[in-house]
């Protein structure tokens, strides 16, 4: 079941780090970015057969920004990060670009913060970008925003940004590389008796103990990142591979179905995890009235919900945020993820898809709420 993982993985997640990116923080690696690049391109082009969608996470900005300004220390400041950053990004980003350009694929740059995915409709906007851009079989480049980020919002670790990549865009698999083989039962480096894991389940507490406990809330980098990306990447359904960033083909080799690495596994199934938190973990902001035939056709043919069965509008919500769909007698009947804003349905009332452009001047797609984002609560 494990060398099955990345094989039947059609939404891959890629986090590299530093250490590789940069060749131990010397600058950008050329030859590693190159070789990389000709993986994901292979993937995104089906050279295996299968065609994949694939986001690159990488590192490596501030420390290509201090070789760049001619800085042989790291500085402490944040400005100063902060420019670096700035200065390293225009290195990053031209590196991939050229690599995958080189490979045939197009390439797109996103930089993110937190508050970029703690803010429903910037959340939503970041998903639709960034699965437009997968279906257009373009490989996002995304970092950490480093430039504008402080405290209280950056991500500590690009662990945890693959993580939060992969269950933004529903990955089936995240892919940690590192300049480790994988996990052991203890640091090999100073233990001769260290065993290497080859699979494991994400979240087992054991190994979080094993790696020093989880800490802090932001991790600062070290494997129990790499254990904490993988728990929360399996809260959508991803299970996570760690693997050493060198070795020959890894990612070919992994969807072929190899093992390689350590392999922290999740039971939940990706959509059966997301319907869950719609479920039972949001507070529902609001609700939408339909006729009988909308209500049929969401409970029992499963299918998504369109403006022109709405008769009413409840509550005052945002695009993105969760509201609960009533049947004529005010019955819950589902609940999910509204596609537009309450002022803006209150206008798609009994209109058709057609009309959502001319009606409001731009169109989140054809339907209120799409049975992806959706679970059925009255049977």
């Amino acid at each position: 079941m494990s060398s099955n993982v990345l094989r039947d993985a059609h939404r891959i997640v890629v986090k590299v780090g530093s250490s590789l990116v940069t060749n131990e923080g010397r600058g950008l690696d050329e030859a590693a970015i190159e070789e990389w690049s000709r993986q994901l391109a292979a993937l995104v082009q089906g050279k295996d057969g299968v065609k994949r969608e694939v986001i690159m996470v990488s590192s490596g900005a501030i420390a290509e920004g201090m070789k760049r300004l001619g800085w042989a220390t790291r500085p402490t400041v944040v400005h100063e990060l902060q420019a670096a950053a700035a200065v390293g990004q225009m290195g990053l980003a031209q590196m991939y670009e050229t690599k995958l350009r080189e490979e045939g694929v197009p390439s797109a740059q996103v930089l993110l913060t937190h508050a970029d995915l703690a803010d429903r409709e910037r959340y939503l906007n970041a998903r639709t970008t960034l699965l437009t851009l997968l279906q257009l079989g373009v490989v996002p480049v995304i970092n950490e925003n480093d430039t504008v980020v402080v405290d209280e919002i950056r991500f500590g670790d690009n662990d945890t940004l693959g993580a939060l990549v992969a269950n933004l865009v529903e990955a089936d698999a995240l892919v940690i590389l590192t300049d480790q083989r994988g996990l052991y039962s203890a640091d090999p480096r100073k233990n001769p008796d260290a065993k290497f894991i080859d699979v494991a389940e994400a979240g087992n507490p054991e190994l979080e103990a094993m790696a020093g406990g989880a800490g802090l809330s932001i991790g600062t980098g070290g494997m129990i990142t790499k254990i904490l990306a993988a728990k929360r990447a399996a809260g959508s359904g991803a299970s996570t591979v760690i693997a050493w960033g060198r070795e020959k083909d890894v990612l070919l080799r992994l969807t072929r179905g190899e093992s390689i690495g350590t392999l922290l596994m999740t039971h939940t199934h990706k959509t059966q995890a997301r319907k869950q938190w719609i479920a039972d973990h949001l507070q529902l902001r609001g609700s939408v009235t339909v006729d009988a035939g909308a209500a049929l056709k969401l409970r029992d043919e499963g299918k998504s919900l369109l403006p022109i069965g709405m008769i009413a509008v409840e509550g005052d919500f945002s695009r993105g945020e969760v509201i609960a769909v009533r049947d004529e007698g005010g019955v819950e009947i589902a609940r999910g993820l509204a596609s537009y804003a309450s002022a803006e349905a209150r206008l798609l009332c009994r209109k058709s898809s057609s009309e959502i452009e001319s009606l409001l001047g731009y169109s989140a797609g054809p339907e209120m709420m799409h049975r992806d984002n959706m679970v059925v609560t009255g049977l």
